[in-house]
């Protein structure tokens, strides 16, 4: 008995001693979309804060694919030691599991809440040679040409707000799957696709270079960022619509308290930043510090919740 006190102890001084040591070399930051990204930009934004607080490089690792499940399973399998992490949003850990009939991992337990960073509405965004200028033209156009609207999609957010909002006004698009959102937009501005409802940091940019037009915003009041766009409710009445992209901090299964609660701590003091505040404003990202609980207790919310507007807009699982 004495023995396996003794062991006991042992392992427990080693693993205090482990995480007071951490960290001692770069941590892997996985974006599980692409380069150009909102998550991308963000993520890199924040890993750069991160390593000032941590005295490590964050180096980000972009793993875009399969609506960010390519990235969330490199996280999951990876070591519980704090040196890898994901740049995690609504996509990864919240609808994708209503999205796929199989996961190669149990998205409620292969992860372990660090920190929520922060929340940005979408844009319902057409090309400048679509005929409608008012969202409500644009349903009108759909309905008229059944199928024949074109809209692309590259993250859970985008397909689902589009399908969402379809759905609620009795019409149905050509969804058009990419690989990432920067691609998108480059085929919106190009004309090769006619709707694109994308995040702030993808679209605002190109709003204000007037290379696109925005016809909504998904959130239930107007953006600071874009006051001159209206909600999806106030264009159409749909008074349930509502669509909010959100970001947060994960790292895989079984990592120690004593390393999720430094990686909190590096995450809110990059939150607290006034020139990273200052960068994101002009999108109209909201950054939101706060504890590991409340992040778990959020994002439980969000799955109910983005399980629901899936579900709602009668989108089958693939």
């Amino acid at each position: 008995m004495r023995k396996l006190l003794l062991l006991t102890l042992g392992l427990a001084a080693a693993g205090a001693a482990a995480a007071q040591a951490w960290p001692s070399k770069p941590i892997r930051a996985v974006v599980p979309f692409a380069a150009g990204s909102a998550t991308d930009q963000i993520g890199r934004a924040f890993a750069e804060k991160m390593a000032a607080t941590l005295g490590q490089p964050v180096v980000i690792d972009n793993k875009p694919g399969a609506n960010g499940m390519l990235g969330a399973e490199a996280v999951a399998a990876a070591a519980p030691d704090g040196y890898t992490i994901l740049i995690g949003t609504n996509s990864t850990n919240a609808a994708l599991k209503f999205l796929l009939k199989k996961l190669p991992y149990d998205q409620d337990k292969a992860f372990v809440p660090v920190a929520f960073i922060g929340s940005v509405p979408l844009m319902v965004a057409v090309n400048n040679d679509v005929p409608a200028k008012t969202l409500k033209e644009l349903v009108e156009l759909a309905r008229a040409k059944p199928g024949q609207v074109s809209v692309a999609y590259a993250t859970t957010s985008q397909q689902v707000s589009s399908e969402m909002l379809a759905s609620m006004a009795g019409v149905k698009f050509n969804m058009i799957p990419y690989k990432s959102g920067p691609a998108a937009m480059t085929d919106l501005i190009g004309g090769q696709v006619n709707v694109f409802t994308a995040d702030f940091g993808v679209t605002v940019p190109q709003l204000k270079a007037g290379k696109i037009r925005g016809l909504a915003v998904t959130s239930t009041q107007r953006s600071k960022a874009v006051p001159e766009v209206p909600t999806v409710n106030e264009a159409l009445g749909l008074k349930d619509y509502e669509l909010i992209a959100y970001f947060a901090v994960f790292a895989p299964a079984g990592t120690p308290s004593e390393i999720v609660a430094r990686l909190n701590q590096a995450v809110n003091a990059a939150a607290a930043a006034k020139d990273l505040q200052d960068k994101f404003e002009s999108i109209g990202f909201a950054i939101e510090p706060g504890t590991p609980e409340q992040l778990a207790a959020r994002n439980r919310a969000e799955t109910e919740k983005w399980g629901r507007a899936i579900r709602d807009a009668k989108i089958e699982p693939q």
